[in-house]
């Protein structure tokens, strides 16, 4: 499992929005510009953070984009999701997939529901408050 650049970008503009909007929006040139990411691939980013719930934007004057809620209440798992999908290592394990006729005499499917396992529950325990704290250790 790699977490790709949209995820990865997601995370940064989440953060970045997080620790500049104050009382306001935060203008998407803005973070595009202390975070170094192109503008019209963070447009691409945004429209799915704003789509799945995770950002308020507003048009025109002092618009710009903010969190819905505290940092605090933003799990950094289900952001990953929403931006790739399940986080899963092997493709078996994916929600809604057919039961891979091998299942019941597979040798290594217990090593990677042991990893899936290992991987959601590391996850989970991080929130964007968090990151944004520039901690090491997790809010839970």
């Amino acid at each position: 499992m790699m977490i790709s650049t949209k995820g990865r970008y997601a995370l940064r503009f989440l953060v970045d929005v997080a620790e500049h909007q104050g009382d306001g929006y935060v203008p998407l040139k803005d973070v595009a510009a202390r975070q170094e990411i192109s503008e019209k691939y963070l447009e691409i980013v945004v429209k799915e953070l704003v789509k799945g719930g995770l950002l308020a934007a507003a048009r025109g004057k002092g618009g710009g984009y903010r969190l819905d809620r505290p940092p605090e209440e933003y799990r950094i798992k289900p952001i990953l999701e929403l931006m790739e999908g399940p986080l899963v290592p092997v493709a078996c394990l994916e929600p809604g997939r057919n039961t891979c006729p091998r299942s019941g005499r597979c040798r290594t499917l217990s090593l990677w529901r042991g990893l899936e396992q290992v991987i959601s529950d590391y996850l989970a325990q991080f929130t964007l408050a968090a990151l944004c704290g520039g901690s090491s250790e997790t809010a839970r």
